[in-house]
């Protein structure tokens, strides 16, 4: 009994250690240090991020500039104005009188006497003096309306007929210039030009002036800064010629106003004033003459009643255009050819833009004519 519990406890112990052994085998085995893990792969590298874009460049702002404090755009002076200056003469002299007579309180035949002898100077001319002092004589007038008085009659004189510009409803219209050399005829047509193209009408001009070759050049100088065809002949060509040539064009292309720079010369030439006649009739063939103006220098005085009467005989002058009016000028002859002549003032040349021509008024020319002593006080 005892040997085989021996052996049996023997037995167990055995199989106790031989598992015990397996086991600390076993738990060994599993215990043994793993090899370090792989280090973990680096992530992608991302693409190159593009250069932030530059911010767009600011608007420029334009700079403004100031004009200097106290300085305004020059402003063109009126026509009221520019008429005051330009008849300083004749209203010195008009107004000196016509005070003198105001503070005699009366008028008798010395103060006719003297508002005669202002006229006079003035160059209003003999007939157009009379006809205005005897109407003045029968109004029985007060010192103090003399001036007034005075101005209403002149006014009477130069708008007693009509002014305004014709043109043709048949075709085109032709303005025949003509004026003694000086006058300033060609920049006077340059005008005529710039005034039709502002109411819209469309104009052709004609070089007639052919005995000299300036002329031609300097009529065609404007037609190019107006865009204005021009029809020219070699100088020393028939003016005839030259008209007949700018007509024909001018209904070809339904131009409605040709403008005829004729030859400036001398009143008294009578083969030159034949050659205008001459002109007149070419013109007539296909056109029709509607103005025929003489450009006449205000400070020629009475001489300019002897231009416009020889004048008016070779083309029937239809209106005057005034130029050349300066401090110097005695305007009085406006009055003077229209009292003598009929023939009237259209328009005014007050400086030497192209822009500077004026339709003429009668009440703006008179009064700045004649200067009532009251009104300057």
């Amino acid at each position: 009994m005892t040997f085989i519990t021996l052996f049996f406890v023997a037995a167990a112990v055995v199989l106790a250690l031989t598992i015990g052994l397996a086991l600390l085998v076993a738990g060994r085995s599993s215990t043994a240090v793993a090899p370090p893990p792989a280090p973990p792969k680096a992530p992608p590298a991302p693409p190159p991020k593009a250069p932030p874009a530059a911010p767009p460049a600011p608007k420029p702002v334009p700079e403004v500039v100031e004009a200097p404090p106290g300085i305004e755009p020059e402003v063109k002076p009126s026509v009221a104005t520019r008429l005051l200056r330009s008849l300083t003469r004749s209203r010195a002299v008009l107004g000196e009188r016509l005070g003198a007579i105001m503070t005699r309180g009366k008028l008798d035949e010395e103060a006719w006497e003297e508002v005669e002898e202002a006229l006079i100077r003035a160059d209003v001319g003999v007939p157009a003096t009379d006809a205005i002092l005897e109407s003045l004589r029968r109004q029985k007038l007060k010192p103090e309306d003399l001036g007034e008085a005075l101005r209403a009659e002149l006014v009477g004189i130069l708008d007693r007929t009509d002014r305004t510009f014709r043109f043709s409803d048949k075709g085109p219209s032709v303005w025949l210039v003509a004026g003694v050399n000086g006058t300033g005829k060609t920049t006077s047509i340059a005008k005529l030009a710039k005034m039709l193209q502002d109411e819209g009408r469309t104009v052709v001009l004609a070089a007639a002036d052919t005995f000299r070759a300036a002329a031609i050049d300097q009529l065609g100088t404007w037609a190019e800064r107006l865009n204005i065809h021009m029809i020219r002949h070699a100088p020393g060509a028939d003016p005839g010629a030259v008209v007949f040539d700018a007509v024909e064009y001018a209904v070809a292309r339904s131009i409605d106003v040709v403008i005829v720079d004729t030859a400036g010369r001398l009143h008294t030439k009578s083969p030159l004033m034949d050659e205008l006649k001459k002109i007149r009739r070419i013109a007539e063939r296909k056109g029709e003459v509607t103005e025929a103006l003489l450009v006449l220098d205000a400070t020629v005085g009475q001489n300019g009643i002897a231009q416009a009467r020889t004048f008016g005989e070779a083309i029937q002058v239809t209106g005057v255009v005034l130029t050349k009016l300066d401090g110097s000028a005695r305007g009085g002859i406006v009055v003077a050819v229209q009292e003598e002549l009929g023939i009237p003032v259209k328009a005014v040349g007050i400086g030497e833009q192209m822009t500077d021509l004026e339709l003429f008024d009668p009440k703006a020319f008179v009064d700045a004519l004649v200067e009532v002593p009251r009104d300057a006080a």
